[in-house]
């Protein structure tokens, strides 16, 4: 099969997020989703360094990690509220996004920015979204991961979803992501949909 193009996933309306974790790293696959949602090709590898005082991601072509295609990093160290750029393969800024600290306090939001796009996401459902940090706060058990499945929406300021997030009932971590008509630059999507994972509890 032969690697995804620094171009795969522009234009992009429905892929794959899947976390694998390995000892040091998480590791994420995005990956095309057919009619009946199964699986296929992979678009994009990412791996994420746990404990990084300056986050930072890079996505790849395959697992061999030779050709980027797109990353994104935050501009500030260990900051709760830290803004991410979102660049392309040459260094070129194509879009960014940040964590509403006090907003996230009750329901985890973030601010999503790119070319012709400006939107706010939030947990779809608000009860959920207490739910889970009440389990977070029980001793013992809020080490446990959280048996509630979660999604998020993101809308633009007319109120039109660019991009959401449904996690699946699964062991591992998987989310199917939907892009409607394609509005939003599918890697700053896939950079999007990573970080809701990889950056939620921070």
């Amino acid at each position: 099969m032969s690697p995804a193009s620094p171009d795969t996933l522009v234009g992009i309306q429905r892929f794959a997020v899947t976390q694998k974790i390995t000892l040091m790293v998480n590791r994420y696959e995005i990956r095309a989703l057919g009619p009946n949602g199964d699986e296929g090709a992979l678009l994009a590898f990412a791996q994420q360094k746990r404990m990084a005082f300056k986050e930072e991601v890079t996505f790849y072509t395959s697992e061999d990690r030779r050709t980027p295609v797109f990353s994104f990093k935050a501009r500030q160290r260990l900051d709760l509220g830290a803004t991410y750029d979102v660049f392309d393969p040459a260094g070129i800024p194509i879009g960014s996004f940040r964590k509403d600290f006090t907003a996230s306090l009750l329901r985890s939001t973030w601010h999503l920015d790119a070319a012709g796009v400006s939107a706010v996401g939030q947990e779809r459902n608000a009860g959920i979204a207490i739910l889970r940090r009440v389990w977070e706060l029980i001793p013992i058990v809020g080490e446990v991961p959280v048996p509630f499945v979660f999604h998020f929406d993101f809308t633009d300021p007319n109120g039109q979803v660019v991009l959401s997030s449904e996690r699946r009932r699964s062991l591992r971590d998987r989310y199917t992501i939907t892009v409607p008509d394609g509005r939003l630059d599918g890697r700053v999507a896939a950079a999007m949909a990573v970080a809701l994972d990889a950056l939620q509890s921070r």
